[in-house]
């Protein structure tokens, strides 16, 4: 069960100007987002000093929670502006995330625009901009931001006086048989449970495709043949055209044969993923499928008019293939890195030598979103550069530990003392791939045969 927190928001407008903070990447909660500013509510926001008048008639928790929240993320004292509040619904964070928000929404109008000063442990950045440019920006895909930011600015946009707001909740959007959530425009995402390793219980499977374009859906995996049934019914309401699959694991690609049977469309992949897939499943796992071999540079489909280009991206398995678009507005990354979890990196489909090198090319290109298969998108390449950085660090130790005399369970024991104990084997096979690139690499001797 999800944890709750209750949270609240400040739409600023000034005029016809919208107030959008850009979130620290580094941030558990949404990072890189584009937003607008608040927090959750503290205990201590239960009492205190008296409101504002403009505060009259609302739980007056949730207003001392949103006048510090502005206090401490801009240096903003709300107390000292003839503000208008509106208060214009609530947003419940779906039950695919570990922490859900409970988040109260309000409008809040100032005559003049406030200086303003961001907290940099929470704000990379505050920008004023008119509604429309905000709308324009977010629908030409150059925005990363949840779903109640972007139903605020829409509803805004159509009516600034509107005192709620459409789609706020994720259960007053359209009633798909599987969440279905738009963080970057015209990249949907399907949270599918899957076969998963824990903690993570979906893998992210993605609609692309423009509407007069090639429609691909990438990596269907129903742990379930229920499951399975409520992906169809998504699908078959958008149309696809093509099922395309990042790697070979089964939390991947189980059911997918099945679903793209049953829907008469072609499944794309690497050479390599076929090959692997078949040499676990048997040489029918495809069985009257047209098989689409994709390597890097090939376009898959289109994006708002803007190419999807394949890249190979090996290291966690040797025929990864990730999807950018042109522009570099985002990439989906696979199991590069993800957002729940860690990566494991095991022989003989992984190497650690490429995986360090597909990190750092996937760094050097610098999309402005990332989004991996098993949690959220996250804004810029930073979990990327500290992924790379925590496994050089990772090495360092291994190879320290290699050099006073520990073998692989002595170095389990050491490095892995707080993991899960289910997890263990994995994080074992992960020491194991860093001893085989120093060993590659010359660093330490090769294992007498």
């Amino acid at each position: 069960m999800s944890k709750i927190v209750d949270a609240v928001t400040a739409v600023i407008v000034c005029g016809d100007e919208l107030l959008v903070v850009r979130r620290q990447p580094f941030l558990k909660s949404f990072p890189g987002f584009s937003a607008f500013p608040g927090g959750k509510i503290d205990a201590e926001d239960s009492d205190g000093d008296a409101l504002p008048a403009f505060c009259d008639g609302f739980d007056a928790r949730v207003l001392r929670g949103l006048l510090r929240e502005l206090r401490e993320e801009l240096s903003l004292d709300l107390s000292r502006h003839d503000a208008a509040v509106r208060f214009i619904g609530i947003a419940l964070t779906p039950p695919t995330q570990p922490v859900r928000f409970n988040t109260h929404f309000f409008v809040v109008e100032l005559p003049e625009k406030p200086p303003i000063e961001v907290d940099l442990n929470e704000i990379e950045s505050a920008q004023w901009a008119t509604l429309a440019t905000w709308l324009a920006r977010f629908r030409d895909g150059q925005l990363l931001m949840a779903p109640p930011t972007v139903a605020v600015i829409e509803t805004l946009a159509a009516d600034p006086q509107a005192t709620e707001v459409p789609g706020l909740d994720f259960r007053t959007r359209i009633d798909y048989a599987l969440p279905l959530i738009e963080q970057v425009h015209g990249v949907r995402n399907l949270y599918v449970r899957s076969h998963t390793l824990p903690p993570a219980q979906y893998t992210n499977c993605f609609l692309l495709g423009d509407s007069q374009s090639h429609r691909v859906l990438i990596d269907p995996s129903p742990h379930s043949d229920e499951e399975l049934e409520r992906l169809c019914d998504v699908v078959e309401r958008f149309g696809i055209h093509e099922v395309f699959l990042t790697h070979h694991h089964p939390d991947h690609h189980e059911r997918a044969p099945d679903l793209a049977r049953r829907l008469n469309v072609p499944i794309g992949m690497s050479l390599d993923t076929q090959q692997r897939i078949q040499e676990e499943k048997g040489a029918d796992y495809f069985r009257g499928l047209a098989v689409h071999h994709y390597r890097e540079g090939d376009v898959l489909t289109r994006w708002l008019g803007r190419p999807i280009h394949v890249l190979e991206v090996p290291g966690h398995d040797e025929g990864q293939l990730a999807l950018m678009s042109a522009d570099r507005a985002w990439c989906i990354v696979g199991d590069l890195i993800q957002g729940v979890g860690t990566v494991v990196i095991a022989s003989p489909e992984g190497d650690m030598r490429k995986y360090f090198a597909s990190l750092e090319r996937l760094i050097a290109l610098a999309p402005k979103v990332i989004i991996p298969s098993h949690g959220s998108a996250l804004g810029t390449v930073f979990r990327l550069e500290e992924t790379l950085k925590h496994r050089r660090q990772r090495e360092a130790q291994v190879l320290q530990l290699w050099r006073d005399g520990h073998d692989t369970d002595a170095m389990l024991k050491t490095i892995y003392a707080d993991v899960d104990p289910r997890l263990l084997g994995l994080a074992k096979l992960n020491i194991e791939s860093h001893l085989d690139k120093l060993r590659a690499e010359g660093t330490i001797a090769a294992v007498a045969s």
